[in-house]
């Protein structure tokens, strides 16, 4: 399964049914390791891949983020799924500019959030944009899956019911996929699978425990990990940087 094709088919086979888990690598490392542990696709990081460069989430720029997808297909037979974050715009003829040159890169999938970096665009411009980035992939390859993400967690005071009406408004914009990242009430989710139904839902996790299986009964087809575990592996570096820090200390004292 090395050619785009195959991974896009691949990749699109497995969300016609049952439950899969998409683990996001952050480098050609964590990709191999994921790959190796037997998972059958994986997916980046925004955060992840960041913090990789020695920089914060959001810091990233699109020639940087080119260059980390290509680094990723390149690394791993299998299908990947691109954390797109906004497109890097906001017009929907820029979005689908950027979108056909990640399209390029021989991914297998990619989102597209509804947050600007620093709000939250209206439902009507959301759509369009959605809109540009489907047209812009189907005139590549249609096989491309676009993920369609409400960035629900950056409003406190965003509804469930008003992100599920988003994510409804999605599908019918052309996304493949929903993904409302922090939705997590059963009711909820229950309501948001019934609303974009036969699309499947993706949920993030960030708990590595039995939630995993109740989100499947609930009827969510996926679940990716976001940046959490780029944070785990960063956090044990960091913890063993303090203990030798602690010796090198004592021994110079």
């Amino acid at each position: 399964m090395n050619s785009p094709t195959d991974k896009r088919d691949a990749f699109r086979r497995m969300h016609e049914t049952g439950f899969f888990l998409l683990p996001n690598a952050w480098d050609r490392g964590s990709a191999v390791r994921l790959a190796a542990a037997g998972f059958r696709a994986i997916a980046s990081t925004s955060a992840g891949a960041a913090w990789a460069a020695g920089r914060q989430d959001g810091e990233l720029g699109l020639e940087d983020v080119l260059d980390h997808l290509r680094l990723l297909v390149d690394a791993v037979p299998l299908p990947v799924n691109a954390d797109f974050e906004n497109g890097f715009a906001d017009a929907a003829d820029d979005v689908a500019r950027n979108v056909a040159r990640a399209v390029d890169t021989g991914i297998a999938a990619l989102s597209i959030e509804d947050w600007s970096g620093s709000a939250m665009y209206d439902t009507a411009q959301a759509v369009e944009r959605l809109q540009a980035a489907r047209a812009a992939i189907d005139a590549i390859d249609p096989r491309v899956m676009l993920v369609g993400r409400n960035e629900n967690f950056r409003v406190p005071d965003m509804s469930a019911s008003a992100s599920i009406a988003r994510a409804a408004a999605y599908a019918d914009a052309g996304a493949d996929c929903l993904f409302v990242p922090f939705l997590r009430d059963p009711g909820a989710v229950v309501e948001l699978v019934a609303a974009v139904a036969p699309k499947p839902v993706n949920v993030v996790v960030h708990d590595y425990d039995p939630g995993i299986l109740e989100l499947a009964a609930l009827g969510v087809r996926r679940c990716s990990v976001g940046g959490s575990l780029a944070r785990r592996a960063w956090t044990a570096v960091d913890d063993a940087a303090q203990i030798l820090r602690h010796y090198e200390t004592r021994a110079t004292a």
